[in-house]
């Protein structure tokens, strides 16, 4: 008996009258009642001993093994001896054990509230199950919702960036103290406003560290006017990607050409006169498809002329767009270069279904098997789901590398022999990244320099191009604020119109970069706390709302 005492919430205040077990319902039933002498009126806090009737809660409590736990709690009613209070009869309360009509003990309220502010509701719900423990995915959820949230701390320095509900359709905001790298707040959306508002909810910060959304600008001029904006060395970066991406993208037939003199420069011959051959040229199109494709270009190019025109004259996007016949989407993609673009390739040229089965099929070819029957026979073994004409396009262009005739089998001269090319095509993608300095690349460091040579040897603007962006790069990474503003104004000057944007979007945001090159804030911290938020989101199938993902993400575990 002592022992069953012993596991009751407060022995000191429960008496242990009885313990029965229901096989049959698994559970544990225990008659309890309170101890308490003298108890306090709730409104007039009065101290009372008069008993008016006594009556009986059931309180489920934590499980004892593989049973669940109820308890049948005994209390009192009492006379409230203060004349002059409105309540004359009240129950007591045993605040420490069970909060006033609650149907489970505050233990095991507080262990139900872990699981879910840990789990979610239906993953909580599966666990709590396993435990003994009955309820439900929804009672999970209340129970994290009724949490306080707490109020933040003497904030000084943050960091703000924006994340997404629902992926290009609704976002919040994230705020995160980084003095000590741990979240403050999630804020409904990305505006100005509701971060302005924030602000001055909190006063006293100091510094702020952003990306660069004209949004967040204007909500922290707005709301802690005294604050120090820092905009994020990464964004910087990215932002500078993004330019680079556009300049590579107006030179796609340079890098193309450059691609085409790499591939030719890796053909070589050994001892006994065998070459290694580069990927063939393609096939040129049809005819009728090559004119339907040099008409939809001349309109293209129409298109952009005219909105240039109707731009000058004052027309804003929506009216040019209504005029052409054409997007506002198309409108402003027009007006961020005064030349042509033409259009890119495809992003997933090369990826066929060929492309798994390469390696085997140029082996087989080099082996002297060029019947492409037995070729699709063995790889169709080996998984191969594309049709015989696929694969026939391939060898064909196979044959074209080596010179043979079509139907050719045989040769009476030695035959080079076919080696897939090393280095990956060149696309403004790629090349982007590779000025970056990504060590995704594949690239080593030797062909990463010779590749920039023959870049810059390709085009003045393409040297230009890539000369501002390793300035920049080294600028933010080596924090030579000092060269900021030579750097700013050879980009502006530049006839690159991405670079001059992007020149001239820094110089509107002029302090938060200089802020960037002299403090040592930086919006990493709240990338990695946007990253667990998303965890959070993905673990409770994105249908979390704002109060429940906010007690989940502040209040971890």
């Amino acid at each position: 008996m002592e022992v069953l005492k012993s596991l009751l919430p407060d022995k000191n205040l429960l008496l242990l009258e009885s313990c029965n077990i229901d096989e049959e319902r698994r559970e544990v039933i225990v008659l309890v009642s309170s101890v308490q002498t003298a108890v306090k009126c709730p409104v007039c806090n009065e101290a009372t001993h008069k008993i008016h009737s006594h009556y009986e809660r059931k309180i489920a409590d934590l499980s004892w093994a593989n049973y669940g736990t109820l308890l049948q709690l005994r209390v009192r009613k009492f006379f409230c001896i203060n004349t002059e209070c409105k309540r004359r009869i009240f129950t007591e309360r045993l605040t420490d054990i069970v909060a006033p009509w609650a149907r489970r003990t505050m233990r095991l309220a507080s262990r139900l509230t872990a699981i879910g502010l840990a789990s979610g509701g239906a993953a909580g719900f599966r666990l709590s199950q396993k435990l003994g423990l009955n309820t439900s995915r929804n009672t999970l959820l209340n129970l994290v919702r009724r949490i306080p949230l707490p109020s933040p701390d003497s904030l000084k320095i943050i960091g703000v960036d924006d994340f997404c509900f629902r992926k290009c359709k609704t976002y919040g905001t994230i705020v995160v103290n980084l003095e000590n790298n741990q979240p403050v707040t999630l804020l409904k959306d990305r505006s100005s406003e509701t971060l302005s508002s924030w602000l001055k909810e909190n006063p006293g910060i100091q510094i702020v560290s952003r990306d660069r959304a004209k949004a967040y600008e204007k909500g922290i001029k707005e709301g802690a006017p005294d604050a120090i904006q820092v905009a994020d060395r990464f964004h910087l970066l990215q932002n500078l990607a993004q330019t680079l991406y556009e300049v590579f993208g107006i030179y796609s037939k340079d890098l193309k050409e450059v691609e085409q003199l790499q591939n030719q420069a890796s053909v070589i011959r050994d001892e006994e006169n065998i070459v290694v051959v580069t990927s063939p040229t393609e096939a040129p199109p049809p005819v009728k498809q090559k004119q339907k494709a040099e008409q939809r270009r001349a309109k293209r190019k129409e298109n952009h002329q005219k909105t240039w025109e109707l731009h000058s004259q004052g027309m804003n996007a929506g009216v040019i767009a209504q005029r052409l016949g054409i997007s506002r989407t198309t409108v402003f993609r027009n007006l961020r270069n005064p030349t042509f673009v033409e259009r890119r390739g495809r992003s997933d040229k090369g990826r066929g279904l060929v492309k798994p089965y390469q390696d085997y099929i140029i082996k087989r070819w080099n082996e002297g098997c060029r019947e492409t029957k037995i070729i699709f026979e063995e790889i169709k073994q080996q998984g191969y789901v594309g049709s015989y004409a696929t694969l026939t396009r391939y060898t064909a262009r196979l044959r074209e590398c080596q010179g043979l005739k079509k139907r050719q089998r045989l040769s009476t001269v030695r035959l080079p022999k076919i080696v897939k090319p090393s280095r990956k095509p060149l696309t403004p993608y790629s090349v982007t990244w590779l000025i970056l300095g990504s060590s995704d690349s594949g690239v080593s460091e030797s062909e990463r320099e010779e590749l920039v040579v023959s870049l810059k040897a390709q085009s003045p603007s393409l040297r230009e191009g890539i000369e501002l962006a390793e300035n920049f790069i080294s600028l933010i990474r080596q924090r030579q604020q000092e060269e900021l503003d030579t750097w700013l104004t050879v980009a502006y000057n530049s006839i690159l119109s991405p670079f001059h944007r992007f020149a001239k979007s820094l110089l509107e945001d002029y302090n938060a970069v200089k802020a960037a090159l002299t403090t040592p804030w930086s919006n990493g911290p709240v990338e990695g706390q946007i990253n667990r938020l998303k965890m959070l989101k993905r673990q409770m199938y994105g249908r979390a709302k704002l109060d429940l993902l906010t007690r989940r993400f502040l209040l971890q575990i």
